[in-house]
């Protein structure tokens, strides 16, 4: 930490790595579902990089294809190859709401991609996200409702302030931040909007949010408002892609966008990136006149297209989804047990793949409620568990992420680690 302090701002290459200069965890290398630090000491991960690791770290079988395709062909040319046609035909058999796509590097990427569609698309400007939701690290999409200092006890909205500084004010003008589930704000936003309303954005079940998700009725009700308004609906599957489902987020609710994000889970660690939709909406994107501009050195390069065309045969062909279900259900029964027996009220949301796990009696089904949660005793808890060799992220807004990988680790090790760190957790 010392050293990386000569060289970069608070010594990370990235803010969220930062957990002070006593915390801050450095990787030496990682395998399966384990990381072993700088100084030697072994974790069972349950943070996966915030999402993108669904088969395991180092995994022979996307490692393998990636070794093979950068021995043979290089890792890019700036030209199309006939493995971006096999990885787009994988997407769409997995993801019906698909019809044509273009690829990416990151998360934000893909955002930035569908959000300029649907505005030409539509031919209108404005958007609307929903409060707990993050879609990337780039200007507009970096206002949030500040619910750290917002008073629950009150009925005053939380007020909308940036992520941090250096984010111009008026990048916020065309956006608009209404709450999940909540009804009357949905009506009132197509209402006050109409036809100045591009898209709204969102994802069903919030990754930074500890996996609340939209009820179905109203995901529902937001489809047939985008329909009728002639406005578009995003679905930022980034992290519940290839994870939660095969077809993600969209084959569970049996509802589907116009635009949808990937990213994450589909390359299992590998920088990679899409978006899509319906033709009609993606027949947009290219260099005719009018069209629009889409494009990246690194786009669809090799590496990516290789981890991704292996990744994407393996959750296809094999039952590792079912595993990282069925492992993910043990853990959260392992939870509930030790939980139960130390008094705690707790609930969990999500799907087992992205669990988020909650102190609080009924499972929050909006960031605001999510507030209201025990959340200073889930950090003390966080923390005594990672000291006791178990990675999660300190924060309940980060669900617990499961891999297929983690089928291989002993249950009641971990019993007794989450049973020992909730009794010094409460003890303090």
């Amino acid at each position: 930490m010392a050293e990386a302090l000569l060289h970069m701002p608070q010594g990370v290459a990235e803010n969220y790595r930062y957990w002070g200069e006593e915390k801050t965890v450095f990787i030496d290398h990682a395998k399966g579902c384990y990381l072993t630090d700088a100084d030697g000491k072994k974790y069972v991960d349950f943070r996966l990089g915030y999402g993108p690791i669904i088969l395991g770290y180092s995994d022979e079988r996307v490692d393998g294809a990636v070794i093979e395709q950068i021995t043979q062909c290089g890792t890019m040319s700036g030209f199309s190859t006939e493995l971006d046609i096999t990885v787009a035909k994988q997407i769409k058999y997995l993801c019906p709401n698909v019809d044509k796509l273009r690829f990416a590097n990151s998360g934000t990427e893909a955002v930035m991609g569908t959000v300029r569609t649907a505005r030409a698309y539509t031919g209108r400007d404005r958007i609307s996200i929903v409060e707990g939701g993050f879609h990337g690290l780039y200007d507009e999409m970096m206002w949030k409702s500040d619910i750290e200092n917002w008073d629950a006890r009150t009925q005053v909205n939380p007020k909308v302030i940036p992520f941090g500084s250096g984010i111009p004010e008026r990048t916020k003008d065309l956006v608009d931040i209404i709450g999940l589930n909540d009804f009357e704000a949905l009506e009132q936003l197509f209402k006050t909007r109409q036809d100045s309303l591009a898209c709204i954005v969102l994802e069903p079940i919030i990754g930074n949010a500890g996996s609340i998700s939209a009820n179905r009725s109203w995901l529902q009700r937001l489809r047939d408002l985008c329909d009728q308004n002639g406005s578009l609906l995003i679905l930022d599957e980034v992290k519940t892609g290839f994870r939660v489902a095969k077809g993600g987020a969209q084959q569970l609710y049996g509802i589907h966008a116009d635009l949808t994000t990937y990213a994450k889970a589909m390359g299992n660690g590998y920088a990679v990136a899409a978006f899509g939709g319906k033709s009609s909406v993606m027949d947009v994107v290219g260099s005719h006149p009018g069209g629009v501009v889409h494009g990246g050195t690194y786009t669809a390069n090799l590496v990516a297209m290789s981890a991704t065309h292996a990744t994407l045969k393996i959750l296809t062909e094999t039952d590792a989804l079912a595993t990282v279900d069925r492992v993910g259900m043990q853990v959260r029964e392992l939870l509930g047990r030790v939980f139960t027996a130390a008094g705690i009220a707790h609930t969990f949301a999500g799907p087992p793949a992205m669990l988020g796990v909650h102190f609080t009696e009924q499972v929050p089904d909006t960031y605001r409620k999510w507030r209201q949660t025990n959340h200073s005793l889930y950090k003390k808890f966080a923390w005594k568990l990672i000291e006791h060799g178990v990675m999660l992220e300190p924060d309940s807004r980060e669900p617990w992420f499961i891999c297929e990988a983690h089928q291989s680790i002993d249950m009641g090790w971990l019993e007794e680690m989450v049973t020992r760190a909730m009794t010094e957790a409460l003890s303090e």
